[in-house]
């Protein structure tokens, strides 16, 4: 009788991308998935310490499991993730109910720690940073996304050492996985189907493996026929080289939307920030990619209220949001992480920062109606990837990765089709197939 696997995943795309690579390596050792976590042998929680009380989070997830179980027979329970590799043998401490914590690169050992537990019921935490080991054991084990749209990891880890960031604590220091390695399961995917592939990283665009960077990467990948769309995410600006900015001339399938988180608008915080780049540097970066192209667009990330921002460099920030009118971006109020430096930092007052964010939001949102809003009564490109949950409509993306609803067909998925957009709100465009060949597009 097969054991199932109930897999509830947090955070980032990295994240996604493990979960899935998880459930590939416990396959063989008799698990298999279920979207029911009431008939789960084993409950598996891939947690994320980016944003504010994430360490809480899995407490109350891990109680609201007891609960559940409370008339029925334990669940094997495993914390995976960020929050695993923080807190590893502090969980088990606190959590008698918790059995195996398993940071994000020794998940090459999931399956045999799995297995000693069951055999000699003992607790176990596996933390160490083993990239290499982790990658060249998921390299066997044949990645099943079958999706239209796949994630691939091609890096992991962070040099940086922002003063406000977990990652290099959670994730270690940069590693890069072999070129090889990466065009072997992209084709793999490519040939089950995926059209789409979104290359992920720490610092994607820190990519660095012998002589090949993720420019190079990007070229050799859209040389297979059967792949449609490219992209990548997430970027730095201090790595955002020349020859990758240059890709965006020659690339047929890379798309036009740069995710470049500036975090703050102000020389002062970036500096406190410990984030190695300038405003100037950042639109310059801007400024030769609109060259390149006009209609690529940026998406970025921002942390309001960190500690020492003032409203000059508020007001720097709003400033710069107002001039690069950002498609889609993610914004927060600092909250300090356990380990880092600015864990101890005098924090901003919480009623401004609730005032400065919401002043922020209020423009970014603005922003992203007025782009979708622009796409009105205008054709693009859509890649279709599912059918909407009621089933009447499909769904797909843009180039931009702005979410299409249509009255397209299941002979649809997997095609890029031409849609004429009707309406649009901030998050999502509205439209129908073009059969038309003379409307513009977008």
């Amino acid at each position: 009788m097969k054991q199932k696997i109930f897999i509830k995943t947090f955070g980032c795309q990295m994240n996604e991308y493990d979960s899935s690579r998880i459930y590939e390596s416990v396959k063989k050792i008799g698990y298999e998935k279920t979207e029911n976590y009431e008939d789960a042998n084993c409950y598996l929680l891939n947690t994320c310490h980016i944003r504010d009380k994430a360490k809480e989070k899995v407490y109350h997830e891990i109680g609201r499991v007891k609960k559940i179980f409370r008339s029925k027979k334990k669940p094997l329970v495993i914390i995976a993730g960020c929050v695993a590799q923080a807190e590893n043998q502090e969980m088990l401490k606190r959590e008698p109910y918790i059995d195996l914590v398993i940071g994000p690169q020794a998940y090459h050992k999931i399956n045999d720690t799995i297995l000693n537990h069951i055999k000699k019921n003992k607790k176990t935490e596996e933390t160490e940073f083993d990239a290499i080991s982790k990658f060249k054991y998921f390299n066997k084990i044949k990645n099943n996304s079958g999706k239209i749209s796949s994630f691939l990891t091609i890096q992991e880890g962070c040099d940086k050492f922002c003063h406000f960031c977990v990652v290099p604590y959670t994730r270690g220091p940069e590693y890069s996985r072999p070129f090889k390695q990466i065009l072997d399961e992209a084709k793999y995917l490519i040939d089950s189907g995926t059209q789409e592939l979104i290359l992920l990283g720490q610092n994607v665009n820190a990519y660095n493996n012998e002589k090949y960077k993720l420019s190079d990467l990007i070229l050799e990948i859209e040389k297979y026929s059967d792949i449609k769309r490219i992209r990548y995410t997430t970027s730095h600006p201090k790595d955002m080289s020349d020859d990758l900015i240059e890709v965006y001339k020659y690339s047929k399938k890379l798309m036009p939307l740069v995710h470049l988180p500036v975090q703050s608008g102000s020389n002062k915080v970036l500096e406190l920030m410990n984030r190695k780049h300038t405003i100037r540097e950042y639109y310059k970066i801007y400024d030769r990619l609109k060259e390149i192209n006009q209609n690529i667009q940026f998406s970025s990330d921002f942390i309001i209220g960190y500690p020492g921002e003032e409203d000059i460099d508020f007001k720097a920030t709003f400033e710069l949001i107002q001039k690069i009118k950002f498609i889609n971006s993610y914004s927060f109020i600092f909250s300090p992480r356990p380990g880092t430096v600015a864990a101890d930092l005098k924090l901003t007052d919480k009623k401004i920062s609730m005032e400065r964010l919401e002043k922020i939001q209020s423009q970014l949102y603005e922003n992203q109606i007025q782009v979708n809003k622009s796409f009105e009564d205008t054709t693009i490109n859509v890649l279709i990837e599912n059918f909407t949950d009621d089933k009447t409509q499909v769904f797909g993306r843009s180039e931009y990765m702005t979410s299409v609803i249509f009255n397209g067909k299941k002979e649809d998925i997997g095609k890029i089709v031409p849609v004429k957009i009707n309406k649009s709100n901030r998050t999502t465009l509205f439209g129908e197939r073009d059969l038309s060949s003379n409307q513009k597009v977008a």
